[in-house]
């Protein structure tokens, strides 16, 4: 980190909790957690709370940028985060030196500065640009003719933690993107499509929304031996 990023002074719903009692109870499972979703959690990385819901563990989003970087068509150089959060999968795609640029997209503008400040924590910043707003508007509109470039990997939000009481979850009625808005929407730009989804996502569902003889992979991504999530891989990646 530089000293300027150390005088940084983060806006009042961003926080870096340094004891257990500061953090919400809510959220103390996850903070329980800290080194594996930032490993390098104590050099000040900036979360909200609700943020803590949404971040892939640093394993896992390194696991997953490995897979990309490997499997990826010639030709495609730029990797585009649609739902960028706090900056995980879009730092360990830059730490992945596949692609000449990461474009990362944010709503929330708390949660963006939070990305834009770990990203400078793990010396990243400058290979990724930062948008905020919606991603499909920003697809269509600032992105669009970097689309014969791109691969889009999204990892959305599924309704909060309640996800996890479902046996099967149901993809049509995920909240506030189902399934079906958010292959319509990626694949208008490009065919090559990560999901990034609960590890209980009705596999049918998935199948079902690929027209005949296109081609998709499925990858269940483990930690310490558990299933975390699954990322379903669209367009024809190369996996050996």
């Amino acid at each position: 980190m530089t000293e300027d990023s150390m005088e940084e002074i983060p806006p009042p719903e961003v926080h870096h909790y340094n004891y257990l009692a500061e953090v919400p109870w809510d959220i103390q499972n996850y903070w329980s957690q800290r080194y594996r979703i930032f490993s390098r959690y104590d050099e000040g990385v900036w979360l909200t709370d609700d943020a803590w819901f949404g971040v892939t563990p640093e394993p896992v989003a390194n696991k997953i940028a490995e897979h990309l970087a490997s499997s990826a068509p010639a030709g495609r150089s730029i990797l585009i985060d649609a739902f960028a959060g706090a900056g995980g999968n879009s730092i360990a795609f830059a730490l992945s030196g596949k692609w000449k640029r990461v474009y990362a997209i944010e709503k929330n503008p708390g949660v963006l500065q939070c990305a834009k400040h770990n990203a400078l924590i793990y010396g990243v910043q400058d290979k990724i640009t930062w948008f905020e707003g919606d991603c499909f508007e920003i697809l269509k509109n600032q992105l669009k003719d970097l689309a014969p470039y791109s691969v889009i990997f999204a990892s959305p939000p599924w309704g909060g933690p309640g996800y996890r009481s479902d046996k099967v979850f149901n993809l049509h009625t995920m909240e506030p993107y189902s399934l079906d808005i958010l292959y319509r929407e990626y694949t208008a730009f490009t065919k090559y499509v990560v999901l990034f989804l609960p590890r209980t996502s009705d596999v049918k569902q998935l199948a079902k929304v690929i027209p005949g003889g296109q081609q998709a992979m499925l990858m269940h991504y483990c930690m310490e031996g558990a299933s975390k999530a699954l990322c379903i891989y669209y367009g024809g990646f190369h996996f050996e």
